[in-house]
């Protein structure tokens, strides 16, 4: 069954950029690893804590991206953090499969090594 959080937190109680949005980290409840960086609005924040599913903004398509709707990798919200300046979000996350549109587990998936850059793991599918 999917946690559903208590709405008394107000979002429009975050410091968002010109265009209405704050950056939010998914980063696995497990392992600790960073999973990805995505958009949030203040109704995808709420929406997030409503469902209890990852609700992002899509800058591109000017809508809600419900992480794993389509694909299936689905993001669990376990917690929903808040940065010291209030400008900044992590959402500590239960991944279904990868994260990344890339089908790798991490969207973090180059280094820049010597100078030069490294894939350091392949896609999962």
């Amino acid at each position: 069954m999917q946690k559903v959080f208590p709405m008394s937190f107000d979002p429009h109680s975050l410091k968002f950029d010109a265009a209405g949005l704050v950056p939010c980290i998914a980063q696995d409840e497990d392992t600790g690893e960073v999973l990805m960086m995505a958009w949030m609005n203040a109704a995808a924040v709420q929406k997030t804590l409503e469902t209890g599913k990852v609700t992002y903004w899509s800058r591109s398509r000017q809508s809600f991206w419900v992480k794993g709707e389509s694909s299936g990798h689905v993001q669990a919200l376990v917690d929903l953090r808040v940065d010291c300046d209030r400008d900044a979000l992590l959402a500590v996350v239960r991944q279904t499969g990868p994260a990344c549109h890339t089908n790798r587990r991490s969207c973090f998936y180059t280094a820049i090594r010597d100078g030069e850059e490294v894939e350091l793991m392949e896609p999962m599918v």
